[in-house]
C-alpha cells in the first residue's frame, strides 16, 4: 500500500517520499486527526480559511489547539490572500491548513496564487503546512492542480501532504486516506494511530492499491460528467431570485450567496434572517437539503453538493427557484 501511494505521489505531484515519509489511514480525516493529535499543545494555533470544512476546528479543538480562522469573500474567489495569511501567523502557529479544491466552495488556487502563499510560509520556518488535495482529482476547465510542496520545495521538509481514495476514485465507504511528510511527523502519527486504530482495512488496502495502480484515465471522464453537473447547477442557482452562484474550480460543491433574499418573508410569514433560516426553509417547504453557510464559517452562504443525477438535480434547482419566488 505505501508503494502504491509513493507511486501516486511521483506521478502526480512529483513529489518523492520512502516508506518511512508515508502513513496509511483509516480516511482522510483520520490522517487530519492523528496529525493534530500528534504536534499540537495547548496554546498552539492553526490557521484555517473559512469557509472550511466542518471537521478542521473540531479536530484541532480536541488537540487542545486554537482554531485561528481566516475569512475569504467571494470577491477573492473564497481563497485566503498572501497578507491576511501573513496576518494571521503568530509565535504560536503551529499549522496552515490548506484545502484546494475546497469543500465547500469548490476555489481551487492556482499555481501563482499558491507560490505567493508559499512565499509567506517560507519567511516563517515555524509554521506547518496541512495540504488537503482530496479533490485534486475532480477540477474543471484549463484549471492546473497543485500542491505546495511541489510549487516551493523549500516547504517540503515541513509539509504533511494528504490524499485519498475517496473522492476520486469514489470510494468513500472503503476508509482509506494517507499522507506524505517529513519521517519525524510520521512516526509521531503512526505512535497515535498504534494506541487508536492501528491499521486501516487490508480488505479496503487491497481495494485501493487496484485504484491507484490501476488505469487512470477514468478520472478525467469522472470531471467532465461533474462539470456539466456544477453548470446546470450554477445557471440555475444564479437564475433564482435572490440568489448567486461563483463558478467552483472543482469539487462537487457550490457555494451560492442568499444575501439577496435576508429580509423577506416566507409564504407562511416567517422572515428569512440567516442562511439557516434560509436552508430550514428549503428544507421544510419543498423538501430539498442544502448546508447552511455558518457551518464552514462563512455566511450568508449555503453548500450544494451535485454529486448526485441531473435529473436530481434540475428537480431539485427547480424547487430551490420556486422558493426563492414565492417570498415576499
Amino acid at each position: 500500500m505505501k508503494d502504491a501511494v509513493i507511486e501516486k505521489f511521483r506521478r502526480d505531484n512529483g513529489l518523492e517520499y520512502t516508506r518511512d515519509q508515508i502513513s496509511v489511514n483509516s480516511g482522510g480525516k483520520h490522517t487530519i486527526y492523528n496529525a493534530m493529535m500528534a504536534t499540537l499543545n495547548p496554546g498552539d494555533e492553526v490557521i484555517i480559511p473559512a469557509p472550511y470544512w466542518v471537521s478542521y476546528p473540531d479536530i484541532v479543538l480536541l488537540a487542545g489547539a486554537t482554531p485561528r480562522i481566516v475569512k475569504t469573500s467571494v470577491e477573492t474567489g473564497f481563497k485566503m490572500q498572501p497578507q491576511d495569511l501573513e496576518a494571521a501567523i503568530t509565535d504560536r502557529t503551529k499549522w496552515v491548513i490548506l484545502n484546494s479544491p475546497s469543500n465547500p466552495s469548490g476555489a481551487g488556487y492556482s499555481r501563482d496564487e499558491l507560490k505567493a502563499l508559499t512565499d509567506v510560509l517560507m519567511r516563517h520556518p515555524h509554521v506547518w503546512v496541512f495540504a488537503d488535495d482530496i479533490y485534486e482529482h475532480i477540477v474543471y476547465d484549463d484549471f492546473r492542480f497543485f500542491t505546495p510542496a511541489q510549487v516551493e520545495p523549500g516547504l517540503y521538509d515541513r509539509t504533511l501532504t494528504m490524499n485519498g481514495v475517496a473522492k476520486a476514485y469514489a470510494m468513500t465507504g472503503w476508509r482509506i486516506g494517507f499522507a506524505g511528510g517529513p519521517k519525524e511527523l510520521i512516526k509521531a502519527m503512526a505512535k497515535i494511530q498504534s494506541q487508536s486504530t492501528s491499521n486501516p482495512c487490508s480488505i479496503s488496502q487491497a481495494a485501493s492499491i487496484e485504484a491507484l495502480t490501476g488505469p487512470q484515465d477514468f478520472l478525467k471522464e469522472r470531471a467532465a460528467a461533474f462539470q456539466k453537473r456544477r453548470d446546470l447547477v450554477v445557471g440555475m442557482i444564479n437564475d433564482a431570485v435572490g440568489l448567486s452562484c461563483p463558478v467552483p474550480e472543482g469539487a462537487f460543491y457550490v457555494y451560492p450567496s442568499c444575501a439577496g433574499v435576508l429580509g423577506r418573508k416566507t409564504p407562511a410569514g416567517k422572515e428569512i434572517t440567516s442562511d439557516l433560516d434560509f436552508v430550514n426553509y428549503l428544507l421544510e417547504d419543498k423538501g430539498v437539503a442544502v448546508v447552511h453557510g455558518e457551518a464552514f464559517g462563512l455566511s450568508p452562504h449555503f453548500r450544494i453538493s451535485y454529486a448526485t443525477s441531473e435529473k436530481v438535480l434540475t428537480e431539485a434547482c427547480r424547487r430551490i427557484q420556486e422558493a426563492c419566488a414565492a417570498l415576499q
